[in-house]
């Protein structure tokens, strides 16, 4: 997939995001909590949500407030929409998906869209029997490609099972929580805010860890 040109309002991107993006079997609404008056990335945030939703049939863009309970901005979210009522698969991307994390957003969107298609039925099955809440938290940037691969597994899995919630931290833009979990290399993934896996890893490979994570 393509990575995010520096203007993301610019006819390259879209033409590069065309194929992905054109023929979506169900509508999504990009949802933005920001102020764009407030810093360069919600401003930016908005301008690429606007485009692609002016640009994609099956795509609408909705900017909302900043809320307390947040930190860091933009915070995006990808919803389903059911007879255009919002629902939320809690996938959510915080700060810019500047650079190849285009890539991150665009697996997101297909995510929702495809109704997780791109997660085997063997892990569908295993996730069927979670019984607790699960919290996936990604460290990628602006140039780590094996986060983008794995931003796309997690919120296929978040997709995939009412129990997940994904987020794909930006922790180039944001140091600060790359400090508080001690992240070294990228990707980085915190499973429930204790348990850290670094490195690219396929759905058959992260499975057991999210066992380990759920029963130390």
């Amino acid at each position: 997939m393509p990575a995010l040109p520096a203007d993301p309002s610019a006819d390259s991107l879209t033409d590069r995001l065309d194929p992905y993006l054109f023929h979506l079997p169900k509508p999504v609404r990009l949802v933005m909590w920001g102020d764009p008056a407030l810093s360069w990335p919600e401003e930016e945030g908005e301008q690429l949500g606007q485009t692609l939703s002016g640009r994609y049939p099956q795509i609408q863009f909705a900017l909302r407030p900043r809320r307390i309970n947040f930190h860091y901005y933009p915070v995006l979210g990808v919803m389903g929409l059911d007879e255009n009522e919002e629902v939320d698969h809690r996938v959510r991307m915080v700060g810019l998906p500047a650079g190849v994390q285009i890539n991150s957003l665009v697996g997101a969107v297909q995510a929702v869209a495809f109704q997780a298609q791109n997660i085997e039925t063997k892990t569908r099955i295993l996730l069927s029997k979670l019984t607790q809440p699960v919290k996936l938290e990604l460290m990628t940037g602006a140039e780590n490609e094996a986060g983008a691969v794995m931003s796309t597994l997690i919120s296929g899995l978040a997709v995939a099972s009412a129990h997940i919630a994904a987020y794909t931290v930006m922790a180039d833009l944001f140091p600060q929580i790359a400090t508080r979990y001690s992240v070294r290399n990228l990707p980085h993934l915190v499973i429930n805010g204790r348990y850290h896996v670094e490195g690219l890893l396929d759905e058959e490979r992260f499975l057991p860890h999210l066992a380990r994570a759920i029963h130390p």
